[in-house]
């Protein structure tokens, strides 16, 4: 095993669950269910040549595929629809002559894609929805908590750490919509024939023309779905991936995003990522504590990105009714971007459910930048006892600029309420300075604002969902 390459997706990252859904099995087990509803589709909508006993016999090797015999026709063949059609043939001799009736290899390989991308995509609508759960939980239990907050990376007005959380959360709402309308609007190619004509079926059903526009229909209930796309060539159409994929990388995106916050916070020893008793953090340096999980997303996040341009050139240099170039790159590019972020959405999860927070070296960080911030509040203060507001602000630029400058030069402690307390024309102590210092003051309606969008917004969606929530991810390294 160790002679050839392995996908880092199924060895380090991707979820068992997930890997079944993209699997040969899954995949071949699909195949056959939909052989099995086409031939119902033709023996209740009056086909002769088809019988019940025949349908039985294929639904009782419907999961014990042959996969030797397949594999050994394909080397023959070099066709794999035909070389499943004949390995099933194998074992259901009386039905040999009605599997693929009237359908092309895109009956099978289309549907197919249709219902694993489905249901692979339901699988990170559920992962998806218990990170939004553990970050709103996170959200809540530090909505009060105040902290710097950035603009340009540089500190600005306070905000608080529930509220930096919901920014998180918003961005996977909104990853959360795209997925929802692109499952709802899913639907399967059906059986269209070689070139979307239904031609082969129009033989069939002697030119009755009301039959064969029940198929579709049928088969798409057989098959789970509400309806099948009303026009095609032999394939469905290419930008369905396009469409699919597009959504995996917004998730993506939202997730880099956080890792990016994650990583800064782990620099300014705010907030940690997980970090195991022992694990260890550098090969060099002993001491380390490196922000792997959150590195790993962004990782995994530029590989789905990056991805999202594989669908939209297969679907624009597609040529009339199909070409086969699709093919490599589909199963290349569909299984990875969706395997990739599966991982990514474990990652996220498990770095969620064990965020640690350090609220002393938050304040810390918070108290160093507060004075600055709070002059303005100083200055009204001193206006409202009788200051002159243009004077006050001249003196609050030129002790801030002093200030500054023993913070930035010399290292040491910024001093700019011990400069005002000391100077006659605000006509304030330090404690009535250090009243007006407190970190709540400043914050705004960050706690409201986070109780209001959890409890108006994200709670109302993971209680509809409810019966999804409460899962722990696992990573493998």
């Amino acid at each position: 095993m160790y002679d050839k390459y392995q996908s880092p997706l199924s060895e380090r990252y991707a979820s068992r669950e997930m890997q079944y859904i993209f699997s040969p099995d899954k995949k071949f087990k699909t195949w056959r269910r939909l052989w099995i509803a086409l031939a119902e589709t033709e023996y209740e909508l009056g086909l002769s040549s088809i019988t019940k006993e025949q349908i039985d016999e294929l639904k009782l090797h419907a999961e014990d595929i042959n996969f030797d015999v397949a594999k050994a026709r394909e080397k023959e063949v070099r066709h794999d629809v035909m070389s499943h059609v004949y390995a099933y043939g194998q074992q259901c001799p009386g039905a040999r002559g009605i599997i693929h009736l009237g359908a092309t290899s895109c009956y099978v390989g289309d549907n197919t894609d249709i219902i694993i991308m489905a249901e692979a995509l339901r699988l990170v609508r559920k992962k998806l929805l218990n990170v939004i759960s553990e970050l709103s939980a996170f959200a809540m239990k530090y909505k009060d908590l105040p902290t710097l907050a950035y603009t340009h990376f540089q500190p600005a007005q306070p905000t608080t750490v529930g509220k930096r959380a919901t920014l998180w959360i918003n961005e996977l709402m909104i990853d959360l919509e795209d997925l929802d309308y692109v499952i709802s609007s899913l639907k399967l190619l059906g059986s269209k024939g070689t070139t979307g004509t239904q031609a082969s079926f129009l033989e069939l059903f002697n030119g009755d023309h009301d039959t064969i526009r029940k198929i579709d229909e049928k088969i798409a209930e057989k098959m789970g779905f509400s309806s099948c796309y009303p026009v095609s060539g032999q394939t469905y159409s290419r930008k369905v991936d396009s469409r699919v994929i597009n959504v995996l990388s917004g998730i993506a995106q939202s997730a880099h995003k956080f890792s990016n916050d994650i990583r800064l916070l782990q620099h300014l020893k705010e907030i940690e990522e997980p970090f195991e008793k022992n694990q260890i953090g550098s090969s060099a340096m002993a001491y380390k504590r490196n922000p792997m999980r959150s590195e790993r997303i962004a990782s995994l996040a530029n590989y789905v990105m990056s991805d999202m341009m594989n669908p939209a050139l297969v679907a624009s240099t597609q040529w009339f009714e199909r070409t086969l170039d699709d093919s490599a790159n589909k199963r290349l590019s569909v299984p990875e971007a969706f395997l990739a972020v599966d991982g990514i959405l474990d990652l996220y999860l498990n770095v969620v459910d064990g965020l640690v927070v350090y609220p002393r070296v938050i304040e810390a960080h918070l108290m160093r930048e507060l004075p600055f911030m709070a002059t303005e509040n100083i200055m009204m203060d001193a206006v409202k006892a009788g200051g002159d507001r243009q004077e006050l602000h001249e003196r609050i630029r030129q002790h801030s600029m002093a200030a500054g400058k023993v913070v930035k030069e010399e290292g040491r402690d910024n001093d700019l309420l011990a400069r005002i307390a000391a100077d006659p024309a605000f006509g304030m102590t330090m404690d009535q300075l250090l009243d007006i210092m407190k970190p709540e003051n400043f914050t705004g309606r960050a706690p409201q604002q986070t109780e209001e969008y959890i409890r108006d917004f994200v709670r109302p969606v993971l209680e509809r969902n409810r019966e999804l929530l409460g899962l722990k991810a696992e990573i493998n390294v």
